[in-house]
């Protein structure tokens, strides 16, 4: 290895980046620097609609990091690596495709960090259809960046334990701590160039999409053990939502009952059973039980208060709609 300092640069836009990009900046071995952070531009946000910075890139203004935010990577980023003899960039949740002039800018190359355990979940929602899929493990893998979304070869892999009771928000905690590990084994070799990367068996290769507000609705036709997982999955962002008398209710916690209340009763999946201010929904097996809801315009309330302000009788039905799979 050369006797120079290597200049690393790290392009990211979320908060499962943070763990990564405070450790390129504050623990780093001395063979290399961390000299920028490419990120998404201001966005407007809250009810005042102000521009606010993503946290990495707040972390990166705050810490006196060089930081660029085109609105896409552009020529002129490109040149901007070229120009400030970028070694090493590493990339983790930026939301742009970075093209082969920046992919080639680097001298020693583009790595990802993706949440999931390759080939498995190639895409845009990797942590929350690892949930939804009732997995039990997932991870992050070190990856080339190249032209097809995350089919890079892989360098490096770090597993994580799914428990019952995670959700999106505490698995991307998970994730995103665990690419420091990653680093703090790989950093040499990817420095040194000596790091050898597989290939992606393409045989095992499976996708997630991008999440929408639609796959909130909640289907109701889905086993107890579904709805559960994925309501975890979604719980961040966008929700689960049920639907009665046509008004839209977010369901803000639930849990899985081991058995119908009801035996040798045959019940539409979606219909309510109230007993002592609790709320039980049948469901073809099983059921489940809604502990928080919030109604348009209201606040999210235990379900005994929000029964108190809410006409919800026994046997009325909940209504949602047949769910898209996340994985495509």
């Amino acid at each position: 290895m050369e006797n120079t300092i290597k200049k690393v640069v790290f392009f990211g836009s979320d908060l499962i980046c943070l763990p990564a990009l405070k450790w390129l900046h504050t623990e780093a071995p001395e063979e290399c620097v961390l000299v920028g952070v490419i990120s998404q531009p201001d966005r407007k946000k809250g009810r005042g609609q102000k521009f606010q910075k993503n946290p990495i890139a707040q972390y990166a203004s705050d810490s006196g990091l060089e930081l660029l935010q085109p609105e896409t990577p552009d020529q002129a980023l490109a040149d901007w690596l070229i120009a400030s003899s970028i070694d090493v960039a590493f990339v983790m949740a930026y939301g742009h495709f970075l093209n082969k002039k920046m992919r080639e800018s680097p001298k020693i190359g583009m790595y990802n960090f993706h949440g999931s355990i390759l080939p498995a979940y190639r895409g845009a929602s990797p942590v929350e259809t690892a949930i939804a899929s009732g997995d039990k493990e997932t991870g992050v893998s070190l990856i080339k960046v190249e032209q097809k979304m995350d089919s890079g070869a892989v360098g490096a892999v770090e597993s994580v334990k799914i428990e019952n009771d995670d959700s999106a928000a505490t698995l991307r905690e998970k994730v995103g701590a665990a690419v420091v590990p990653l680093l703090v084994e790989n950093i040499q070799a990817i420095l040194e160039q000596s790091l050898k990367f597989e290939e992606q068996e393409e045989a095992r290769v499976s996708f997630c999409r991008k999440l929408t507000k639609e796959d909130g609705m909640i289907d109701f036709e889905l086993s107890a053990e579904e709805i559960y997982n994925r309501w975890r999955a979604l719980k961040t962002w966008p929700g689960t939502h049920c639907l009665h008398n046509s008004q839209r209710l977010k369901i803000g916690g639930l849990r899985l009952l081991d058995e119908s209340p009801i035996e040798n009763e045959q019940l539409t999946p979606g219909t309510v059973l109230l007993s002592n201010n609790g709320l039980i929904v049948s469901l073809k097996t099983k059921a489940i039980e809604l502990l928080e809801l919030q109604r348009p315009g209201g606040r999210m309330l235990p379900v005994a208060e929000f029964l108190r302000g809410y006409q919800l009788e026994d046997r009325d039905l909940l209504m949602g709609q047949k769910s898209d799979r996340l994985i495509k």
